[in-house]
């Protein structure tokens, strides 16, 4: 069932309201905006990995992946019954979580056709006693009513490889550098530095230049300079997706996104869509 966090977030990036939901040979796109068809993904992206992977051959696709900076959780007796409590969730988004994303998702990007922007968000979740499908059940289980769309701030935008050292900040690697160096300056622990040199190396951002004992050691990428190569354009018809003229990206401030009009007064316009 769609949340009410998907359905304001299309509204949101859609140029009107009948660019929502529009069908497009066997999948439905979320959203139309300008040249681009919007994915909302609250999920996994490993979930749209090959749709979007064939929609990427004729079009272009932008990802719009919420990331929750802060969830109140909102408890009612039972379903559609009356609200016996509210509370803040410990757990807080950050931007390294997008690394966890892409984890799955590094054979379709970087794409010249792809974008992903993540989008920190408030949220309510309401939630009512249930054990739905679990095989095991607890007396604390419960089951998401919905979850609705609070507040929209920041947000991050990949295009390319050299966008992944932005959510990263001013980091001084000695040259070269191994996992530990990167968790000592992010401050987090070893594994999930390690996650972040995996997404990084298997899109080349960094590659392994060599070992110090069990440590892996990497350097930043070379730039490569791209060769202008002509080609003839071919028609590609694949799941009933018929080829479209791409325009050349030039303006990363293309898209002009809708305002955002949903309940919440001090709600941000997301700017640079």
């Amino acid at each position: 069932m769609e949340t009410s966090l998907h359905r304001d977030l299309k509204s949101h990036y859609a140029d009107e309201r009948n660019c929502l939901e529009v069908p497009l040979g066997d999948y439905r796109i979320d959203a139309l905006a300008g040249d681009w068809l919007v994915e909302i993904q609250h999920g996994t992206l490993a979930a749209i990995r090959n749709k979007v992977a064939t929609l990427l051959e004729s079009h272009q696709v932008l990802i719009v992946k919420p990331l929750l900076r802060t969830k109140q959780l909102v408890k009612r007796k039972k379903k559609d019954g009356s609200v016996i409590g509210r509370r803040k969730s410990p757990r807080k988004a950050c931007w390294l979580d997008l690394f966890d994303e892409l984890l799955y998702f590094t054979n379709v990007f970087p794409h010249p056709r792809l974008a992903i922007e993540f989008v920190m968000v408030d949220v309510e979740e309401w939630r009512y006693p249930g054990h739905g499908r679990r095989r095991r059940w607890s007396k604390k289980d419960f089951i998401v009513e919905d979850q609705k769309l609070i507040e929209i701030h920041e947000t991050t935008r990949l295009r390319r490889v050299t966008d992944l050292w932005s959510p990263l900040g001013d980091l001084q690697l000695p040259r070269p550098f191994h996992t530990g160096h990167l968790a000592e300056q992010l401050g987090i622990c070893r594994q999930t530095a390690q996650r972040i040199a995996y997404v990084m190396r298997q899109t080349k951002a960094i590659r392994k230049v060599g070992k110090q004992g069990n440590a892996i050691l990497y350097a930043r990428a070379k730039k490569r300079v791209r060769k202008l190569v002509k080609t003839k354009k071919k028609q590609i018809s694949r799941r009933g997706i018929s080829a479209n003229s791409i325009a050349e990206i030039t303006d990363s401030n293309q898209i002009e996104p809708t305002r955002y009009s949903t309940s919440p007064p001090t709600a941000v316009t997301i700017q640079g869509l």
